[in-house]
């Protein structure tokens, strides 16, 4: 017997997404609607070690966290990114749900649930790249790695490196800088 999953409309979403309670963070990737916590303070301190290089390596960028972006991906989504890098001020008025053309790199940390690290490692990543974000960096916690990807085309990126904790990554323009995962560890 086949169960046919509806999916959630844009409109749906909004509501839902307003009533939600407070510490919860609400999504749409691809029609699907996924409720996490709020992330755990080792969660964090991962954004906080990325973005205070960001801030040191790259003057004038930002690494706002927790930003809900309007990513148009396969079907209307709504991704609250745990960090989009952005020159300063970008998202100055812009609505609860911002457009991410602006958005230089967007940031992912693995959630303390490992059967929740697949939506970090394939569906926000396939989003990403379909919404022509340019580089997307993930830190994942249950691997002991990061990985960036950049160059989005076709709905996919076309490079991809890793790094384990302790060591260096390289990330590409237009970040470009030697990114120390050694505080990720």
């Amino acid at each position: 017997m086949t169960v046919a999953q509806s999916e959630m409309t844009l409109e749906e979403f909004e509501a839902f997404d307003a009533a939600a309670p407070e510490g919860y963070h609400v999504e749409l990737i691809n029609g699907r609607l996924l409720v996490t916590p709020a992330p755990d303070g080792d969660h964090s301190e991962a954004a906080r070690v990325i973005a205070r290089q960001i801030i040191a390596e790259r003057p004038g960028l930002w690494l706002y966290e927790e930003r809900g972006l309007a990513v148009p991906a396969y079907r209307a989504g709504r991704i609250r990114a745990d960090g989009a890098v952005a020159r300063d001020g970008y998202f100055k008025g812009q609505p609860s749900w911002a457009d991410p053309s602006g958005v230089l790199l967007v940031l992912e940390v693995t959630s303390g649930r490992e059967q929740d690290a697949e939506v970090d490692r394939v569906d926000k990543r396939d989003a990403y790249a379909q919404a022509g974000l340019p580089v997307y960096l993930l830190v994942d916690r249950h691997r002991g790695e990061a990985a960036v990807h950049w160059e989005p085309e076709g709905g996919r990126y076309l490079h991809v490196a890793k790094a384990a904790f302790g060591t260096k990554l390289a990330l590409p323009e237009p970040s470009g800088f030697d990114l120390d995962t050694s505080e990720l560890a």
